[in-house]
């Protein structure tokens, strides 16, 4: 089983960085106490799980059904991959950093729940997780054991960026207050994402 684990980690990394909903909900949280930012994490991860539960299983799926649709997946996450890339560039520099002055959580059930239903109801984590893992998939392996590891990965990866986020959130705010630095940032993330596309469309 080859799985192209380089690629897949280089897009999963900067998908991670490049700020989301899910990253405003955490450390708008996480300014009010790390309590309310662990639980605020712990949603986002579990509604992560959701997506990756439902990738591994239809993936597999699909491809033990048609094999030749992993060609179609693949283009469809490169012309995805690509679309994010430029749609990070258009918009680099334009959003501001979460606001540390949140209005304060009224439970810590609600806190969790709508970090749960924040990536649930996102469909561009749906889509991340539907096109990302094709391209490292090996057309020849399992793609149940492919996709259940690669999911694994995305939602482990994600929980330890929030391991960071958290505790680092007052730090990060002020990093991406200043909008030069974050016009910089954005344009790196944008920029990646559209050479990976590229690659994987010329290999």
């Amino acid at each position: 089983m080859h799985i192209a684990w380089g690629p897949f980690l280089l897009a999963l990394l900067v998908i991670i960085l490049v700020p989301g909903p899910d990253f405003v909900m955490v450390t708008r949280n996480a300014a009010n106490g790390a309590r309310w930012g662990w639980l605020a994490a712990a949603g986002v991860t579990c509604g992560l799980l959701v997506h990756a539960t439902a990738a591994t299983l239809g993936l597999s799926a699909l491809l033990v059904t048609v094999p030749a649709a992993l060609i179609v997946v693949k283009a469809v996450g490169v012309v995805y991959l690509g679309f994010m890339g430029i749609q990070i560039l258009r918009r680099s520099g334009a959003a501001q950093a979460p606001d540390a002055a949140a209005e304060q959580p009224r439970s810590g059930r609600s806190v969790f729940l709508r970090g749960l239903l924040i990536d649930v109801l996102n469909p561009k984590v749906m889509l991340t997780f539907l096109t990302l893992l094709p391209q490292a998939m090996d057309p020849a392996a399992n793609p149940m054991a492919q996709a259940g590891m690669l999911s694994a990965v995305a939602v482990g990866a994600f929980g330890l960026w929030w391991l960071l986020v958290v505790p680092s959130v007052r730090w990060l705010a002020a990093l991406l207050a200043d909008p030069r630095r974050r016009k910089v940032f954005e344009r790196c993330c944008g920029g990646a994402l559209i050479a990976m596309a590229t690659s994987i469309a010329l290999s």
